[in-house]
């Protein structure tokens, strides 16, 4: 980055060098922590804009990481996420599940008179 550039926002689509815009939705088994997450989205594009879009109007949070991307992106819908990926993805999974604990427990304050 340089000059007066702001820097990319974390909820753009992911534009790694020359390509179009991905993006790649993953999903964990619920009720079921021993099980591999699957790809149920991905896209370039568009497409990559569109599932964009759903995720934030659903309040879904949104990772960037295009190198991540880039390798689940050529994988097929409802595949397994492959082993040379499986630590980044579990490390994004628990910042979500620690984010969206935190969201649902109420704060000290809204119990106050």
């Amino acid at each position: 980055m340089t000059g007066n550039q702001d820097p990319p926002s974390p909820y753009s689509p992911l534009k790694p060098s020359g390509n179009r815009a991905m993006a790649v939705a993953i999903k964990g088994e619920e009720g079921n922590p021993d099980s591999l997450p699957k790809i149920i989205a991905s896209g370039r594009g568009k497409l990559a804009e569109q599932i964009l879009e759903m995720a934030f109007s659903k309040g879904i949070r949104v990772r960037e990481d295009a190198d991540l991307a880039e390798l689940l992106v050529k994988l097929d819908l409802d595949t397994p996420i492959p082993s040379e990926a499986i630590v980044a993805v579990a490390e994004i999974l628990a910042k979500v599940y620690e984010a969206n604990a935190h969201l649902a427990q109420p704060s000290a304050t809204e119990n106050l008179p």
